[in-house]
């Protein structure tokens, strides 16, 4: 991560805005979060501006979602966060940045889906809605998340590995994980066409209220490919119990392959929110302690599923 030099605050972005959008700058601005790539700052009650910080590929990825959501957004039926206003570099701020609707709720690393039943509901309905071809001119590669899970077999034999030298877990439940990762590593490949997808749908991605899963957040890695990568979010998201709903509820063909290669998604997920999480308890950089609770019930939900 490289985190900017320049100092953000609620100034700062209130300067940016007289600059280039003037009739949004009275607006109140407050910090919303601050992500992997990005700052976030709530803009009145509706609104938030995007500003890149942690990473040199943000800008892309923020042009990225002004090009597309504004595309996407009309047919999916959960709320997502609508590019409005486009930021370019200037001696201010060197980079782009964008101006978007602000999407009501509360996190799911913090508030985690407990209504099962009407959440795999709205997932099955937003993937239904999201899972179309894409144009061909859309990256297919999804920041290393397009191609086969083959690639990532040495990451995730390390990833296991520490895991247990951290005691994150057990040597029994390690051995449980490589054979769910083996299995879905050899899984046939997919054949169909190049479908839209999130593309990075865990628990810091999707908001929640009273329980529900209430919108969807962060579409930077949007890409085409397979769609097993975010059918892992059944597992990864839903309570337990409630990923068979919504796979029956989802409105395409699912094969068994397609399943497979999906738990191979959850345990990469499932495997990088308890390091991330662990590192977050810890004080290491890059750590955000809300994530391990939701990587180990990714864990445990897809072994549960893979011993049926």
């Amino acid at each position: 991560m490289t985190h900017t030099e320049i100092d953000i605050s609620a100034e700062f972005v209130r300067d940016l805005l007289r600059d280039q959008h003037p009739d949004l700058a009275d607006r109140p601005v407050r910090l919303g979060a601050r992500g992997w790539d990005n700052q976030l700052w709530r803009l009145g009650d509706d609104l938030a501006v995007r500003l890149p910080w942690a990473t040199q590929g943000a800008d892309e990825l923020l042009l990225k979602e002004h090009t597309w959501l504004p595309v996407l957004a009309p047919r999916l039926p959960l709320p997502v966060p609508v590019p409005q206003r486009l930021g370019e570099p200037s001696e201010r701020f060197p980079r782009r940045w964008i101006v978007t609707t602000w999407v009501p709720g509360e996190p799911a690393d913090r508030a985690p889906v407990t209504r099962g039943a009407a959440s795999a509901d709205a997932l099955a309905a937003f993937l239904t809605a999201l899972h179309q071809p894409a144009p061909e001119e859309v990256d297919t590669g999804g920041r290393g998340r397009g191609g086969p899970l083959s690639g990532s077999s040495e990451w995730v034999a390390k990833q296991i590995a520490d895991a247990v030298e951290r005691e994150l877990i057990s040597e029994r439940d390690a051995e449980e994980v490589r054979a769910v990762w083996d299995d879905a590593a050899t899984a046939p490949d997919w054949a169909g066409p190049p479908l839209w997808l999130h593309g990075d749908l865990h628990a810091a991605n999707v908001v929640t209220a009273d329980g529900a899963l209430c919108g969807v957040i962060d579409f930077g890695d949007l890409f085409a490919g397979d769609p097993a990568c975010d059918l892992s979010a059944a597992w990864t998201l839903l309570p337990d119990g409630a990923a068979e709903r919504c796979f029956a509820a989802y409105g395409h063909a699912l094969d068994a392959a397609t399943l497979r290669r999906a738990r191979g998604w959850v345990l990469i997920r499932g495997l990088a929110g308890l390091h991330i999480g662990d590192a977050g308890v810890h004080g290491r950089p890059g750590g955000k302690a809300t994530w391990g609770p939701a990587g180990r019930a990714a864990l445990r939900r897809v072994l549960a599923a893979a011993r049926r």
